[in-house]
Protein backbone atom coordinates (compact mmCIF):
# COMPACT_ATOMS: atom_id res chain seq x y z
CA UNK A 1 0.00 0.00 0.00
CA UNK A 2 1.27 3.49 -0.78
CA UNK A 3 1.60 6.24 1.79
CA UNK A 4 -1.61 8.01 2.67
CA UNK A 5 -2.08 11.40 0.99
CA UNK A 6 -1.50 13.55 4.08
CA UNK A 7 1.77 11.80 4.93
CA UNK A 8 3.01 11.97 1.34
CA UNK A 9 2.26 15.70 1.22
CA UNK A 10 4.09 16.32 4.52
CA UNK A 11 7.15 14.43 3.32
CA UNK A 12 7.12 16.35 0.05
CA UNK A 13 7.01 19.67 1.92
CA UNK A 14 9.87 18.59 4.17
CA UNK A 15 11.96 17.48 1.18
CA UNK A 16 11.37 20.81 -0.56
CA UNK A 17 12.46 22.66 2.58
CA UNK A 18 15.83 20.92 2.38
CA UNK A 19 17.98 20.13 5.38
CA UNK A 20 20.81 17.80 6.28
CA UNK A 21 20.03 14.07 6.53
CA UNK A 22 19.97 12.82 10.10
CA UNK A 23 23.02 10.58 9.73
CA UNK A 24 25.05 13.53 8.40
CA UNK A 25 23.90 15.90 11.16
CA UNK A 26 25.51 16.86 14.40
CA UNK A 27 23.64 15.99 17.58
CA UNK A 28 22.77 19.67 18.03
CA UNK A 29 21.39 19.92 14.48
CA UNK A 30 19.30 16.76 14.95
CA UNK A 31 17.87 18.03 18.22
CA UNK A 32 16.92 21.35 16.63
CA UNK A 33 15.23 19.58 13.73
CA UNK A 34 13.22 17.36 16.10
CA UNK A 35 12.16 20.35 18.17
CA UNK A 36 10.94 22.07 15.01
CA UNK A 37 8.79 19.07 14.08
CA UNK A 38 7.27 19.02 17.58
CA UNK A 39 6.04 22.57 17.01
CA UNK A 40 4.01 21.42 13.98
CA UNK A 41 1.54 19.20 15.82
CA UNK A 42 -0.89 21.85 17.03
CA UNK A 43 -2.36 23.05 20.33
CA UNK A 44 -2.23 20.99 23.51
CA UNK A 45 -5.35 20.02 25.50
CA UNK A 46 -5.78 21.71 28.87
CA UNK A 47 -5.12 19.65 31.97
CA UNK A 48 -6.73 19.65 35.41
CA UNK A 49 -3.24 19.86 36.90
CA UNK A 50 0.38 19.85 35.67
CA UNK A 51 3.26 19.23 38.04
CA UNK A 52 7.01 19.02 37.46
CA UNK A 53 9.21 16.92 39.71
CA UNK A 54 12.89 16.01 39.76
CA UNK A 55 14.20 12.56 40.62
CA UNK A 56 17.67 12.58 42.14
CA UNK A 57 19.92 9.85 40.77
CA UNK A 58 23.35 8.92 42.15
CA UNK A 59 25.02 10.79 39.28
CA UNK A 60 22.44 13.31 38.13
CA UNK A 61 18.79 14.29 37.94
CA UNK A 62 15.77 13.12 35.94
CA UNK A 63 12.85 15.54 35.46
CA UNK A 64 9.34 14.10 35.21
CA UNK A 65 6.13 15.90 34.31
CA UNK A 66 2.77 14.74 35.66
CA UNK A 67 -0.21 15.52 33.44
CA UNK A 68 -3.50 15.02 35.30
CA UNK A 69 -6.55 15.37 33.02
CA UNK A 70 -9.33 15.34 35.62
CA UNK A 71 -10.03 15.17 39.34
CA UNK A 72 -10.13 11.37 39.57
CA UNK A 73 -8.04 9.73 36.83
CA UNK A 74 -8.70 6.14 35.81
CA UNK A 75 -5.07 5.02 35.80
CA UNK A 76 -1.43 6.06 35.39
CA UNK A 77 0.60 5.86 32.16
CA UNK A 78 4.38 6.30 32.38
CA UNK A 79 5.36 7.54 28.91
CA UNK A 80 8.83 7.49 27.35
CA UNK A 81 9.36 9.76 24.33
CA UNK A 82 11.07 8.72 21.12
CA UNK A 83 14.11 10.21 19.45
CA UNK A 84 16.67 7.40 19.23
CA UNK A 85 17.80 7.95 22.84
CA UNK A 86 19.59 11.06 21.47
CA UNK A 87 16.92 13.69 20.81
CA UNK A 88 13.57 14.65 22.30
CA UNK A 89 12.37 15.92 25.67
CA UNK A 90 9.30 16.16 27.88
CA UNK A 91 8.64 19.64 26.49
CA UNK A 92 8.56 18.27 22.95
CA UNK A 93 6.34 15.33 23.96
CA UNK A 94 4.05 17.44 26.15
CA UNK A 95 1.25 17.78 23.58
CA UNK A 96 1.24 14.05 22.82
CA UNK A 97 1.19 13.31 26.55
CA UNK A 98 -1.71 15.68 27.10
CA UNK A 99 -3.71 14.14 24.29
CA UNK A 100 -3.05 10.67 25.68
CA UNK A 101 -4.13 11.82 29.14
CA UNK A 102 -7.28 13.47 27.81
CA UNK A 103 -8.30 10.50 25.64
CA UNK A 104 -7.63 7.77 28.23
CA UNK A 105 -8.67 9.74 31.36
CA UNK A 106 -5.34 8.62 32.86
CA UNK A 107 -2.59 10.59 34.49
CA UNK A 108 0.43 10.61 32.17
CA UNK A 109 3.94 10.80 33.60
CA UNK A 110 6.45 12.06 31.03
CA UNK A 111 10.04 11.02 31.70
CA UNK A 112 12.99 13.21 30.67
CA UNK A 113 15.55 10.40 30.74
CA UNK A 114 19.08 11.58 30.05
CA UNK A 115 20.21 11.42 26.44
CA UNK A 116 23.20 10.04 24.57
CA UNK A 117 25.93 10.69 23.65
CA UNK A 118 26.36 12.72 26.84
CA UNK A 119 24.82 9.82 28.77
CA UNK A 120 25.23 6.51 26.98
CA UNK A 121 23.51 3.17 27.61
CA UNK A 122 22.38 2.08 30.15
CA UNK A 123 21.75 5.53 31.67
CA UNK A 124 18.42 5.97 29.85
CA UNK A 125 17.30 2.54 31.07
CA UNK A 126 18.23 3.26 34.68
CA UNK A 127 16.56 6.69 34.55
CA UNK A 128 13.43 5.17 33.05
CA UNK A 129 13.20 2.49 35.72
CA UNK A 130 13.69 5.03 38.52
CA UNK A 131 10.76 7.00 37.08
CA UNK A 132 8.64 3.85 36.87
CA UNK A 133 9.36 3.01 40.50
CA UNK A 134 8.60 6.61 41.48
CA UNK A 135 5.22 6.46 39.72
CA UNK A 136 4.50 2.97 41.03
CA UNK A 137 4.95 4.14 44.61
CA UNK A 138 2.49 7.00 44.01
CA UNK A 139 -0.30 5.42 41.97
CA UNK A 140 -2.97 6.28 44.53
CA UNK A 141 -1.68 9.84 44.80
CA UNK A 142 -1.48 10.25 41.01
CA UNK A 143 -4.78 8.56 40.29
CA UNK A 144 -6.96 6.57 42.71
CA UNK A 145 -6.74 3.47 44.94
CA UNK A 146 -6.35 0.32 42.89
CA UNK A 147 -5.69 2.18 39.64
CA UNK A 148 -3.73 0.29 36.96
CA UNK A 149 -0.23 1.33 35.93
CA UNK A 150 0.87 1.27 32.28
CA UNK A 151 4.18 1.78 30.51
CA UNK A 152 4.15 3.30 27.05
CA UNK A 153 6.47 4.85 24.52
CA UNK A 154 7.18 5.45 20.85
CA UNK A 155 10.27 4.35 18.90
CA UNK A 156 13.22 4.49 21.32
CA UNK A 157 10.61 5.21 23.99
CA UNK A 158 8.87 2.00 22.94
CA UNK A 159 12.19 0.24 23.45
CA UNK A 160 12.40 1.67 26.97
CA UNK A 161 8.79 0.73 27.73
CA UNK A 162 9.46 -2.87 26.66
CA UNK A 163 12.61 -2.98 28.77
CA UNK A 164 10.69 -1.57 31.74
CA UNK A 165 8.20 -4.43 31.50
CA UNK A 166 11.10 -6.90 31.56
CA UNK A 167 12.82 -5.16 34.46
CA UNK A 168 9.62 -4.93 36.50
CA UNK A 169 9.04 -8.66 35.99
CA UNK A 170 12.61 -9.61 36.88
CA UNK A 171 13.10 -7.20 39.78
CA UNK A 172 9.68 -7.49 41.41
CA UNK A 173 8.98 -3.94 40.34
CA UNK A 174 5.62 -2.20 40.10
CA UNK A 175 2.83 -4.38 38.67
CA UNK A 176 2.12 -3.25 35.11
CA UNK A 177 -1.34 -3.62 33.58
CA UNK A 178 -0.10 -3.34 29.98
CA UNK A 179 2.89 -2.27 27.89
CA UNK A 180 2.07 0.04 24.99
CA UNK A 181 4.75 -0.18 22.31
CA UNK A 182 4.46 2.25 19.40
CA UNK A 183 6.79 1.22 16.52
CA UNK A 184 9.34 0.13 19.13
CA UNK A 185 13.05 -0.45 18.66
CA UNK A 186 13.56 -4.04 19.80
CA UNK A 187 16.81 -5.12 18.15
CA UNK A 188 20.03 -3.73 16.63
CA UNK A 189 19.78 -5.69 13.39
CA UNK A 190 19.98 -3.45 10.31
CA UNK A 191 19.60 -6.25 7.77
CA UNK A 192 15.91 -7.04 8.23
CA UNK A 193 13.81 -6.58 5.05
CA UNK A 194 12.10 -3.47 6.42
CA UNK A 195 15.53 -1.85 6.80
CA UNK A 196 16.65 -2.65 3.27
CA UNK A 197 13.38 -1.85 1.46
CA UNK A 198 13.88 1.41 -0.51
CA UNK A 199 10.19 2.27 0.06
CA UNK A 200 10.94 2.72 3.76
CA UNK A 201 13.64 5.39 3.38
CA UNK A 202 11.39 8.16 4.65
CA UNK A 203 11.38 9.99 8.01
CA UNK A 204 13.70 7.36 9.46
CA UNK A 205 16.32 5.46 7.46
CA UNK A 206 18.71 2.60 8.05
CA UNK A 207 21.59 5.10 8.21
CA UNK A 208 19.63 7.16 10.71
CA UNK A 209 19.14 4.18 13.03
CA UNK A 210 22.81 3.28 12.76
CA UNK A 211 23.58 6.89 13.75
CA UNK A 212 21.32 6.60 16.80
CA UNK A 213 22.77 3.27 17.92
CA UNK A 214 26.34 4.55 17.44
CA UNK A 215 25.60 7.38 19.85
CA UNK A 216 23.60 5.30 22.34
CA UNK A 217 25.53 1.99 22.46
CA UNK A 218 28.82 2.45 20.58
CA UNK A 219 30.03 -0.96 21.81
CA UNK A 220 28.29 -3.22 19.29
CA UNK A 221 28.65 -6.27 21.53
CA UNK A 222 26.51 -4.66 24.22
CA UNK A 223 23.63 -4.08 21.79
CA UNK A 224 22.67 -7.72 22.22
CA UNK A 225 21.92 -7.18 25.92
CA UNK A 226 18.17 -7.41 26.66
CA UNK A 227 18.24 -3.94 28.25
CA UNK A 228 19.25 -2.62 24.82
CA UNK A 229 17.52 -5.12 22.51
CA UNK A 230 14.55 -6.66 24.32
CA UNK A 231 13.97 -9.04 21.38
CA UNK A 232 17.18 -10.78 22.55
CA UNK A 233 15.73 -11.55 26.00
CA UNK A 234 15.85 -15.28 26.69
CA UNK A 235 12.31 -15.48 28.08
CA UNK A 236 9.31 -13.22 27.50
CA UNK A 237 6.85 -15.28 29.55
CA UNK A 238 5.04 -13.58 32.41
CA UNK A 239 5.18 -10.11 30.90
CA UNK A 240 2.14 -7.81 30.98
CA UNK A 241 -0.26 -7.73 28.01
CA UNK A 242 1.12 -5.75 25.10
CA UNK A 243 -0.33 -3.24 22.67
CA UNK A 244 1.94 -3.07 19.62
CA UNK A 245 1.65 -0.61 16.75
CA UNK A 246 3.86 -0.77 13.67
CA UNK A 247 3.89 1.30 10.47
CA UNK A 248 3.90 -0.29 7.02
CA UNK A 249 6.67 1.96 5.67
CA UNK A 250 9.05 1.97 8.64
CA UNK A 251 12.53 0.50 8.99
CA UNK A 252 11.50 -0.63 12.51
CA UNK A 253 8.45 -2.54 11.26
CA UNK A 254 9.96 -6.03 11.21
CA UNK A 255 11.59 -5.93 14.64
CA UNK A 256 8.40 -4.57 16.23
CA UNK A 257 6.37 -7.34 14.64
CA UNK A 258 8.96 -9.96 15.59
CA UNK A 259 8.63 -8.81 19.20
CA UNK A 260 4.84 -9.07 19.06
CA UNK A 261 5.19 -12.61 17.66
CA UNK A 262 7.63 -13.65 20.40
CA UNK A 263 5.34 -12.23 23.08
CA UNK A 264 2.41 -14.20 21.70
CA UNK A 265 4.52 -17.36 21.53
CA UNK A 266 5.39 -16.84 25.20
CA UNK A 267 1.71 -16.69 26.12
CA UNK A 268 1.49 -12.91 26.52
CA UNK A 269 -1.78 -11.39 25.24
CA UNK A 270 -0.97 -9.06 22.34
CA UNK A 271 -3.12 -6.40 20.69
CA UNK A 272 -1.21 -5.90 17.44
CA UNK A 273 -1.91 -3.74 14.41
CA UNK A 274 0.21 -2.80 11.41
CA UNK A 275 -0.94 0.64 10.28
CA UNK A 276 -1.03 0.56 6.51
CA UNK A 277 0.01 3.60 4.52
CA UNK A 278 1.96 5.00 7.48
CA UNK A 279 5.60 5.71 8.14
CA UNK A 280 7.71 6.09 11.25
CA UNK A 281 6.51 8.89 13.52
CA UNK A 282 2.85 8.78 12.47
CA UNK A 283 1.58 8.38 16.05
CA UNK A 284 3.13 11.57 17.39
CA UNK A 285 2.46 13.66 14.26
CA UNK A 286 -0.97 14.56 15.60
CA UNK A 287 -1.96 16.58 12.52
CA UNK A 288 -1.99 13.40 10.39
CA UNK A 289 -5.10 11.20 10.15
CA UNK A 290 -2.96 8.13 10.79
CA UNK A 291 -2.19 9.46 14.26
CA UNK A 292 -5.87 9.38 15.17
CA UNK A 293 -6.15 5.74 14.09
CA UNK A 294 -3.13 4.89 16.22
CA UNK A 295 -4.63 6.72 19.19
CA UNK A 296 -7.89 4.82 18.74
CA UNK A 297 -6.07 1.51 19.06
CA UNK A 298 -4.21 2.64 22.19
CA UNK A 299 -7.18 4.31 23.87
CA UNK A 300 -9.47 1.30 23.34
CA UNK A 301 -6.81 -1.01 24.76
CA UNK A 302 -6.20 1.17 27.82
CA UNK A 303 -9.91 1.49 28.54
CA UNK A 304 -10.36 -2.28 28.16
CA UNK A 305 -7.51 -2.92 30.62
CA UNK A 306 -9.01 -0.48 33.12
CA UNK A 307 -12.41 -2.17 32.80
CA UNK A 308 -10.84 -5.61 33.26
CA UNK A 309 -9.02 -4.50 36.41
CA UNK A 310 -12.28 -3.11 37.77
CA UNK A 311 -14.08 -6.41 37.08
CA UNK A 312 -11.32 -8.38 38.79
CA UNK A 313 -11.41 -6.08 41.80
CA UNK A 314 -15.19 -6.43 42.08
CA UNK A 315 -14.93 -10.20 41.73
CA UNK A 316 -12.54 -10.47 44.67
CA UNK A 317 -14.58 -8.10 46.81
CA UNK A 318 -11.82 -5.49 46.85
Amino acid sequence: MTLDFATARLLKEMAEAGGTPLHESTVEEARAMFAGMAEMIGPAPSMHRVENHTLVMPDGEVPVRVLTPLERPAGVIVYYHGGGWVIGSIDESDTVGRKLAERTSCTVVLVDYRLAPEHRYPVAVDDSYAALEWAGERVEELSRPGAPLFVAGDSAGGNLAAVMALRARDRGGPPIAAQILVYPVTDADFDRPSYTDPANRLLLTREGMEWFWDHYVPDAARRAEPDASPLRAADLAGLPPAVVLTAEHDVLRDEGEAYAERLEAAGVPVNFQRHDGQTHGFFTLLMLPGSERGFQQVVKAVRAAIAEEAREAAGTGS
